[in-house]
């Protein structure tokens, strides 16, 4: 039999304060997380919903040093940012706090002490590199070198960012200090273990056994997990950004980061309610639930409920319904390459429409597999459903209701079959709706919302109660009546999904916010109820929009382009006897014509000096129109044996330079010189 909970506590990856937020964080964890917390409280259950910044880590730090700040003002300035989006994209946090907190200080060493405290750490002394110019021990990304991969230069000692390839930093071919520049060398230091190995048994019961309900693609992550066998994962580390080590014999260190980070879920509940915390962490009756992506599945659950175990005065979470990733227009978001739609400027791009962001990221949730977000899709999912399907139907009732009856809610008159009907199709999908959420299938749940706006529209276009108005009011009532009832239960619906546009609509028709268990009733709305003012829900993307959109991605992209661009490498010597072996020369383009069946080629009458004209056929079609080089000089070789493309004779080559982001430039003379003229 299922337990029944009395509170449920639900917590979000802490996002990285070394940057803003963009859709791939969106789409993955918060506004799923936001739906089902808001279902919650529609459904008057008890619940705390928990998020805050992860503000410790070596990222911070070298992004600190390459600023020429502090670390602290790196985080105070990314916990800023990510805290007002989420607020303004009304995701209804109880508390967003951050990991540089007094609380978590003092909560993180607590913890770190009682595991030490009941002998659940090991000691371990290894060698790492050490800069002795900057007296430092080096983390990984704080060592360069040579990939052995790929034999690329600026390689990190955890991964190649050219190739992609993970690395440790030994496997690195001539390593550096990315701090001093100097050569590191190994030297000996001790840390502190979390033996996850001696966890094994009861995490593989505790997943494998009593947990076969979470997703598909958690339970395999854990399980392949488990199978390969757990290792110790050291809990501290040789750096002087973090949570000291609150032991003797550990200065200059501090907790690792995936240690500390988790510990935020309970240090920001102990800030938020410091003398009733402990229910929402420590009674059996609360159930906890992590909104995670794919990438925090391990540490989620396996490592963190270690970590609970050990301490041992904790729950442990019930479910972590981890989503896959989003990608964006057929490519990985990356942070990096700048290749992301951040929250914040969507936000100021697109004023007051939230929702419409809300709305197509939960339509296109990556719940069981990887997913796309494009801007055409955006621009579809906004014009033809929010507006052509729910808009429409909720101006339509609200306008017509205003034109026949004052603005005031008409009496039913009679009720026929399709009326009765419309409210038994609604009370079904109400079912729906509930049961996908219950089981974080948010996708489906938002499907079946829709659904109750597609029946209402659906409804009234099959009624036409303007046409009815000429000979029956007293049907166009009814119809009225039923629509704007519809109209009312879609406040309840999308609650949970499009919080601002249901607070607008609630304000169009003059009506508190409903409880869930008013979903699916024809009463919500009572006979001489004055409406509000009536006005469009939502507005249509024009194709200008979303092409500025795709063309600031594009823009992103060539610049990457450009910054990773470097110069081929110089082909092997030749003597200056093989050089002058070429003859160079300048001739004037008579004529340019493209070749038929051949997208690439161009061909060329050159008048070269000879009195003859020479004929040369290149592949620069791609970056050329013929009458952008008619009339125009060229330098060219002269002494290339003829061979023939495309059935034509080519009697030497035109010389081009390819630029970085891949275009050809044909080479030219700087002034007008006489055609034949060598080349020196």
């Amino acid at each position: 039999m299922e337990k029944i909970f009395k509170r449920t506590t639900v917590t979000t990856a802490l996002p990285y304060a070394n940057g803003p937020v963009h859709i791939g964080h969106l789409a993955g964890v918060y506004v799923p997380a936001d739906i089902y917390v808001r279902y919650l409280r529609l459904k008057k259950r008890d619940v705390l919903f928990i998020g805050g910044s992860d503000e410790h880590g070596v990222p911070i730090t070298i992004k600190a040093k390459k600023e020429g700040v502090t670390p602290q003002d790196i985080v105070d300035r990314y916990h800023t940012i990510i805290k007002k989006s989420f607020e303004d994209l009304g995701v209804s946090f109880d508390i967003y706090s951050r990991t540089t907190s007094k609380t978590h200080y003092e909560q993180a060493s607590e913890m770190f002490k009682t595991i030490y405290n009941k002998g659940g750490f090991i000691e371990k002394t290894s060698e790492q590199y050490y800069d002795e110019e900057a007296q430092t021990f080096l983390a990984d990304r704080y060592i360069t070198g040579t990939c052995p991969h790929c034999n690329s230069e600026g390689a990190y000692g955890d991964q190649c960012e050219h190739c992609g390839t993970s690395l440790n930093p030994t496997d690195l071919i001539n390593p550096k200090s990315a701090i001093s520049g100097s050569a590191p060398v190994m030297k000996e230091t001790k840390h502190w273990f979390l033996p996850l190995d001696k966890h094994e048994e009861w995490l593989r019961q505790w997943i494998l056994e009593e947990h076969k309900e979470w997703k598909t693609n958690v339970y395999g992550q854990c399980k392949s997990w488990l199978d390969m066998g757990l290792q110790p994962r050291a809990v501290s580390r040789d750096l002087d950004w973090g949570i000291p080590v609150p032991i003797e014999g550990a200065e200059g260190k501090v907790l690792y980061v995936w240690f500390d980070a988790p510990i935020g879920y309970i240090s920001n509940t102990k800030e938020l309610l410091p003398d009733s915390w402990e229910k929402w962490w420590k009674d059996e009756d609360t159930r906890l639930i992590h909104f995670i992506g794919k990438d925090n599945i391990v540490f989620h659950c396996i490592v963190f409920p270690a970590m609970l175990k050990a301490e041992g005065s904790f729950i442990l979470p019930d479910n972590v319904p981890a989503n896959e990733f989003l990608n964006l227009e057929g490519d990985k978001i990356s942070t990096s390459r700048n290749w992301a739609v951040w929250l914040h400027e969507y936000l100021i791009d697109f004023p007051g429409k939230q929702d419409v962001l809300r709305y197509v990221l939960t339509a296109n949730a990556p719940e069981t597999k990887d997913n796309d977000f494009t801007w055409k899709d955006f621009q579809a999912r906004n014009n033809n459903e929010l507006v052509a399907i729910f808009g429409n139907f909720v101006n339509r009732a609200l306008v017509l209701t205003q034109k026949y009856f004052d603005g005031k809610v008409p009496e039913t008159k009679g009720l026929a079959e399709v009326d009765t009907d419309v409210f038994a199709q609604i009370v079904a999908l109400k079912d729906k709706i509930e049961e996908n959420l219950e089981n974080f299938r948010f996708r489906d749940a938002l499907k079946e919302a829709m659904n109750v706006a597609r029946i209402g529209n659906k409804y009234l276009a099959d009624m036409e109660p303007w046409k009815l108005a000429k000979s029956d009011m007293d049907r166009v009532a009814t119809i009225l009546n039923i629509s704007l009832q519809i109209a009312a239960n879609l406040t309840i619906a999308f609650e949970p999904f499009l919080p601002f546009s249901t607070d607008r609509l609630c304000k169009m028709m003059n009506l508190d916010k409903q409880e869930w268990e008013s979903f699916g009733s024809s009463l919500l709305l009572t006979a001489g109820h004055q409406l509000g003012t009536p006005e469009l829900l939502f507005e249509k993307i024009e194709d200008a929009v979303v092409e500025a959109q795709v063309q600031k991605l594009l823009d992103t992209k060539k610049a990457n382009q450009l910054a990773a661009w470097k110069p081929n490498d110089i082909k092997p010597e030749i003597t200056f006897d093989a050089f002058e072996k070429l003859d160079i020369r300048v001739g004037t383009v008579k004529e340019c014509t493209k070749v038929p069946k051949a997208d690439k080629l161009l061909c060329f009458k050159i008048d070269d000096g000879s009195g003859t004209d020479r004929t040369i056929v290149s592949g620069i079609a791609a970056h050329y129109s013929p009458e952008e080089l008619t009339g125009k000089q060229v330098c060219f070789i002269a002494n290339l044996a003829p061979r023939k493309l495309k059935g034509i004779e080519s009697q030497g080559m035109i010389l081009s330079a390819e630029s970085s982001d891949g275009a050809l430039k044909v080479i030219t003379p700087s002034g007008i010189v006489t055609p034949g003229s060598e080349v020196k």
